[in-house]
């Protein structure tokens, strides 16, 4: 099911076009694992702290002018937005 949008979130922020840089937020056997571009950081112990510091890491990024993304990545190689830079919030409520 899809998120819903953030009612306070700027109508500019959800129409960009240019292409968000993406954290992605992985499993591998019992340990997770956050991938940025050709770098993968971890293990963490849970989904709930790697999420925390992928989001932490693009609100950084998104602060100094990049669109940045976190997903979550399942086994079947299918992603889920989990938090947007410039339409959710922070720090957020997970």
């Amino acid at each position: 099911m899809p998120r819903p949008l953030e009612t306070n979130a700027p109508i500019a922020a959800i129409l960009r076009t240019e292409p968000r840089r993406p954290y992605f937020v992985l499993r591998r056997q019992d340990r997770w694992f956050i991938a940025f571009g050709d770098e993968e950081f971890g293990p963490y112990q849970s989904e709930r702290e790697a999420l925390l510091f992928a989001i932490d890491a693009a609100h950084g990024l998104g602060e100094k002018g990049e669109e940045t993304q976190v997903l979550e990545l399942d086994e079947r190689g299918s992603t889920q937005p989990v938090w947007t830079y410039g339409i959710d919030s922070y720090p957020p409520g997970l």
